[in-house]
């Protein structure tokens, strides 16, 4: 369910559990987010109101971010796992909801082998990709990749 278009004034004009309410989902499993940012109201635009969430994402220190970053859902996920709306419309947009066995699986052995490394879930922008191969490909990239490098770039993912 998407919510109603909201006006800058509009948010600018809510109480603090109201604004947390309405955005609490933008950085998935994260409304302490939105909570923070609120305090940095009058926003100007939405731009605005988006670098204040990142300057609270920023500014809460590696073990919060991490928290934030295995908040995120596994790509294509295996049966049974349940999906906020936001990420299932997003993972279904570029077809990762209709993944063929053998691609689900190799998936899957990637996204594990890249958590068990890193810690947390692969992030990936999905609305950014020309199609799951790019995902994949880029999956496939990163999966050597060191914590610390990882860390820094699905936080830019996720932003």
């Amino acid at each position: 369910m998407t919510a109603a278009p909201c006006s800058i004034a509009a948010l600018n004009a809510l109480d603090a559990e109201a604004f947390t309410a309405l955005l609490g989902g933008v950085f998935e499993h994260s409304p302490w987010i939105a909570r923070a940012a609120y305090g940095s109201r009058p926003f100007g635009s939405v731009a605005e109101l988006h670098a204040a969430m990142l300057r609270v994402v920023d500014d809460a220190g590696k073990e919060r971010q991490l928290r934030l970053l295995q908040a995120h859902p596994m790509l294509a996920p295996p049966a049974g796992v349940t999906l906020t709306a936001a990420s299932a419309a997003e993972q279904a947009g570029i077809g990762l909801d209709r993944v063929a066995a053998d691609d689900g699986a190799m998936l899957q052995a990637l996204n594990r082998a890249y958590r068990d490394r890193v810690g947390f879930p692969f992030i990936i922008a999905v609305r950014g990709q020309r199609d799951r191969a790019a995902i994949l490909a880029a999956l496939q990239a990163r999966v050597g990749n060191g914590t610390q490098q990882e860390h820094m770039t699905a936080l830019a993912e996720v932003a």
